[in-house]
Formats: structure tokens, sequence, C-alpha cells
């Protein structure tokens, strides 16, 4: 695309208690490979207590909303969004930053009047270092994959707010107690007939959680959210209105997270009592169990000691499937907030 026909570009960045970082986010959005007259970097820090929007509001270049409230990542998106007149909007999170073409990369997609949206990839920093970054890694990795396969399919099936953009005008107010905003827009924007697209050379780098526990918290609130969205879209469980698209999200999401972590002790009990009756399949039992053994095994020790990836990653599959039992309870007793709960990250 030539440099004059490349749309004008919102960056929109929600940051909350994000002094300690907050100017190198700056630094790499003022250095991205866009047109300065075309691109445009808003900065949301409603609710942050610490130094955030001081030293924001000290800097050139960007523009800075600030409300001493906090009601979370959707509220503030959406206060801003009616200031925003770019053709295209750019979401990032402030502790992830891209690679210095990621906003040319993302926005020679919308030369295509069917693309409405394009997913970002996320990258996590250190993986192979940190104990938890290794399975975060690898998860990522696996999403990275599904996004590509979808997106070559038909459309990618819910984009990560980490580094999401979409035609301004497709926007749409969300209900305000939406715990992952980034997944249900998407989906509405797809719903609309337009197409996500994947674009791996758009990236985003974050580092890793600090520890299991922060993970922990990070994929129960996907959960639950996850969750939200199956009760939210109902019409896309009609694969005869929304084809490919519907069959994506059920494929992709329901069974992923509403099946396969609830089969899991089904398969074991079932496995046993087939063992007792027949010793054929007391081998199979035997090991199901010790994987799992193992698992919770990496699970339960990968915050204090440092253990090989043959423990930590089945471990770290095994949380993200027993995420799925927390995220569930959450969000049938409503106990989950919109209101995202900072993790902690690895500062190696």
């Amino acid at each position: 695309m030539k440099q004059e026909e490349l749309p004008e570009v919102t960056l929109l960045i929600a940051a909350y208690n994000e002094a300690d970082i907050i100017l190198d986010k700056v630094q790499n959005s003022l250095s991205l490979d866009y047109p300065e007259e075309k691109l445009k970097i808003v900065f949301v820090t409603d609710g942050s207590t610490d130094r955030t929007a001081e030293i924001l509001s000290a800097c050139e270049g960007i523009r800075l909303f600030h409300a001493p409230e906090r009601k979370g990542k959707l509220a503030a998106v959406e206060r801003v969004m009616n200031t925003i007149t770019s053709s295209v909007v750019v979401l990032t999170d402030a502790n992830c930053m891209l690679n210095k073409s990621a906003i040319k990369n993302i926005t020679r997609h919308y030369s295509n009047p069917s693309v409405g949206g394009v997913a970002g990839e996320k990258s996590i920093r250190n993986n192979d270092v940190s104990q938890p970054g290794a399975g975060e890694g690898l998860y990522w990795r696996y999403e990275s994959w599904l996004k590509k396969t979808d997106s070559e399919l038909h459309s990618v099936v819910g984009a990560a707010g980490e580094l999401f953009s979409f035609r301004r005008e497709l926007y749409e107010t969300l209900p305000p107690d939406t715990i992952i905003e980034d997944f249900v827009l998407s989906l509405k924007i797809a719903m609309k007939g337009y197409r996500i697209v994947y674009e791996p050379e758009a990236v985003a780098t974050e580092s890793p959680s600090s520890s299991i526990r922060e993970e922990w918290k990070r994929k129960v609130r996907i959960c639950a959210g996850s969750f939200q969205a199956f009760d939210y879209l109902p019409q896309l469980w009609n694969p005869f209105r929304y084809g490919w698209l519907s069959i994506q999200f059920l494929s992709h999401r329901f069974l992923r997270w509403a099946v396969i972590p609830f089969l899991i002790p089904v398969m074991i009990l079932l496995t046993g009592m087939l063992a007792l009756q027949s010793p054929g399949y007391t081998i199979l039992f035997i090991l199901e169990v010790i994987v799992l053994i193992v698992s919770a095994l990496g699970i339960l020790l990968a915050d204090r000691y440092t253990i090989p990836k043959v423990l930590l990653i089945p471990g770290y599959v095994l949380m993200m499937n027993a995420a799925a039992y927390a995220g569930f309870s959450r969000y049938l007793r409503g106990t989950q907030s919109a209101i995202w709960e900072k993790s902690k990250r690895s500062m190696s």
C-alpha cells in the first residue's frame, strides 16, 4: 500500500497503574513505522492511583484521557471512543511492546473491504527462561497456530486485546459487565459479515506472568468470560445463519472450554471402570493416572523450584483445564468482575 493510501489510525492504550513501564510504552508507540500525521496515540488511565497519568501528561505526541474512577478497560475505551475519528482503531495494552512495522502490517489488510478487523500476534518474552513463561509461551504458540488456520478457513474467532484492530465504523457498545470485551467485540464484527484476519507480522511482546498463581488468575477470568460469551451471543449457535463462523465458534471455543475439560475426569473414570473388567485397560488407566500426577506435580512445584519442561508443560495444560471449572463457577455465581485484576509480570 502506498504511503498516501494508508488510513488514519488511532492507537488506543488503556493503562492502569503502569508508571514503571509507561515511558517505555510511549517511546515504543512513537517509534512505530507509520506516517506521523496519520497516527494518533491515545492513552486512557482511568482510576490509576500511581504516577501513570502524571508521567503521560508531560509527554509530547500523545493524547491523554484520565478520570479518577476506575470502571475497567471496557468502560475506559468506550468513554473515549466517541472522540476518535480515525477510520482504523488499534487496541493494545500498556505492558506490550509492538514491533516497528506492526501498524503498517495491520493496515494493509484494510484495502480489502471484507476485512473488519485484524488480530495481531502475541509473543511472550523470555519464555524459555521463566518457569511460567515456558507453559505460557507454548500456549500462545498454539493460539497463534489456531488464529492462522481460522483466518485461512474463514475468520479468526476471538482476538486478544494485546493487539487487535478494527474499522471504527464497526464498533458497537457492549454490555458494561462484559468480561473479555476484545473477544466479544471481534465476534460482533464478524457477525456483521466481515472477516477478522490474522497478521503474524504485527507482534505485541510482553513478559510472562511472574508465577503460576498469577497465570491461574488470568486463565480463570478468561474462562469465566468465555462462558459469559456463550450466553451473550446465542445467535452464533446457528450455523444455518452464520455458516463457518458458527462452526469455528463451537469448535474453537465451546468444545475447547466447555466440553473437553469436563470430559477429562469422565474419561479417567470410565477407563478405571474398564480396567476392573478387562486387564487390557489397566495399562492405559495407569498411564492416565501417571500423567495426571506428573501434571499436578508440575503445577504445584513450579513456583517453588526450577523444574524440567516435561513436568511444567503438562502441568500448564492441567491448569488451563482446571481453570474452566473455576471460571464456570464464577460465571454461574456472577462473581467475576469485568474490571481486570492486574496480574504481576516477570521483570526478567
